[in-house]
């Protein structure tokens, strides 16, 4: 397991879709222990999340986090990112493995499907996503995971399991003892 992998525990944090605020990052990245950080903005023009992204990734690399690149390849080349989050409707993982380097991250959003987790492990996805765990304020029509497909999905899966979806410090223990490997969180850790 390489050292990446391994950083795929713990708090995943997911920057939510608003200006960035790199003061506010760091405090989170330092106050809990981050190893694992994705940029995920929709609703931004391609230079400013090629300016953000970039000052993300001096942050991350300060901090010893991994940087992760919601669905744009091209941009997680652009700035060296650790790796891509990919959908549904996103590049296939063979075509993000093929632009992306050999050690790359690649998660893929499995929403509640454990067949489509065991296929994206298959075609060398490195982390699967699961989601939502619980009622989300970032996302609220998102289809529902029960525990107990995490449960399931990790007596199945060698590759870690993430947990997104309404997740924060109240209810973060029961995904973990469900099976989640990471948690992911956007309002816990930045809605302050």
């Amino acid at each position: 397991m390489s050292n990446s992998v391994e950083k795929i525990r713990g708090i995943y944090a997911i920057t939510p879709d608003v200006s960035l605020n790199l003061d506010q990052v760091e405090k989170v990245i330092t106050q809990h222990h981050i190893s694992i950080l994705q940029y995920r903005r929709k609703t931004a023009d391609d230079d400013l999340k090629l300016k953000e992204a970039t000052k993300l990734r001096q942050l991350c690399l300060q901090h010893h986090t991994l940087f992760i690149i919601n669905d744009d390849i091209n941009l997680a080349q652009k700035v060296g990112a650790d790796g891509v989050h990919l959908g549904k409707n996103d590049t296939s993982i063979g075509q993000a493995r093929q632009l992306l380097k050999d050690d790359a991250i690649i998660g893929v959003s499995c929403y509640d499907d454990i067949n489509l987790a065991i296929n994206a492990q298959e075609k060398g996805a490195t982390y699967v996503a699961f989601g939502a765990l619980f009622t989300s304020s970032t996302k609220p029509d998102a289809p529902h995971c029960s525990l107990d497909t995490i449960t399931q999905a990790q007596q199945t899966l060698t590759v870690p399991i993430v947990g997104i979806g309404g997740v924060d410090f109240n209810n973060q223990e029961d995904a973990f003892k469900a099976g989640c490997t990471a948690v992911a969180m956007v309002s816990a850790l930045f809605a302050r």
